[in-house]
């Protein structure tokens, strides 16, 4: 699904609240009137009436978002919609699509309606208490996977133990679940601070078959044990600017799994300098960033013990991960 991309599209954020403001809003008779189009109408009809709702309302996506939920309650394709657009829609089926319509026209986010989103493509669970997951995430998880399968390709001789993996600040488990499913030989742990996000990811990892030992955890806090990567994707978007994010991200997504604090850099500062005591000799910890927080990020590896220090980018140029390994003399106990 085509989902706004809040991290990279920061840049804009401003304009787009701007816009946001000033688009007409949807009156209560106005609303009236579409769902009267709608009624007793053919499936074309009444997904154009969502369409002409969405755009009145100010959704960003309005065509791609009223063929979704019509999707997600028909179980239509387009090749099967197309064929049976002139034919009424059942009066429960038309009923349920303009009730998720109305709740999606108030901007609650597509992925919380529908309870799905693909990453890595896997269908995830997601709900209000975990943060969509986003494209650009599988940057993080794509670049990890590399390091782990080229790890295994490294090893000589007789198999060794297993490599083991810590997501922090795991959410919806689309990391952890991913990497181990990517990698079905190494052993993962993610943790996170929210009891109620664990649970989205533990059935996650139920529901996909991946065998992740889950922990209810302040970063390191119940993490045990030391690990060959720690990955994460914490907040980061600075306190100030979150009031500036979409309605969909700052009214409904979690807000604590966005609140990087003052500065944005409040999570890598107390895990970089922590990570060294939960890492074997050589281990690699990689971050999802912000477009703006390469140099930083990366300054803060340089100078708690890591090298070999990477900035990678999205598809659109901007910095999106960055990776370093930890000196084997800098390992503190």
């Amino acid at each position: 699904m085509n989902i706004q991309n809040m991290q990279a599209g920061r840049k804009n954020e401003r304009s787009e609240m701007q816009e946001q403001k000033s688009t007409v809003r949807v009156t209560g008779q106005r609303r009236e009137e579409i769902w009267k189009a709608a009624a007793g109408r053919s499936f074309q009809e009444t997904q154009k009436a969502v369409r002409e709702l969405f755009l009145a309302r100010g959704i960003a996506d309005a065509e791609a978002d009223s063929w979704y939920l019509m999707e997600y309650v028909t179980g239509m394709n387009r090749t099967k919609f197309l064929l049976e657009r002139q034919n009424q829609m059942e009066p429960a089926m038309q009923e349920k699509y303009l009730a998720l319509a109305r709740r999606r026209a108030e901007h609650i986010p597509l992925q919380y309606l529908t309870g799905v989103q693909e990453f890595m493509g896997f269908a995830f669970q997601v709900n209000e208490h975990v943060l969509i997951p986003r494209q650009d995430t599988e940057i993080l998880t794509e670049e990890a996977v590399k390091y782990l399968k080229n790890r295994e390709a490294g090893r000589s001789g007789p198999p060794g133990r297993q490599t083991k993996v810590l997501d922090l600040c795991t959410g919806s488990g689309c990391i952890a679940v991913s990497l181990k499913k990517l990698c079905p030989g190494i052993e993962v742990t993610a943790s996170d601070l929210s009891g109620e996000a664990l649970e989205v990811a533990r059935e996650n990892g139920r529901l996909l078959g991946a065998n992740v030992k889950w922990t209810k955890s302040d970063l390191f806090e119940n993490v045990e044990g030391t690990f060959d990567l720690i990955v994460s994707n914490p907040p980061y978007i600075r306190t100030d600017v979150i009031e500036e994010l979409q309605e969909e991200v700052r009214l409904c997504e979690p807000r604590m799994a966005l609140d990087g604090h003052e500065d944005g850099l409040f999570f890598y500062r107390r895990i970089t300098e922590s990570a060294p005591d939960f890492l074997e000799p050589g281990g690699c910890l990689m971050f999802e960033i912000g477009y703006d927080q390469g140099n930083e990020a990366a300054g803060l590896l340089a100078r708690n013990g890591f090298d070999e220090i990477k900035v990678l980018r999205d598809l659109a140029g901007l910095d999106r991960v960055v990776t370093g390994r930890l000196r084997e003399a800098k390992r503190k106990n």
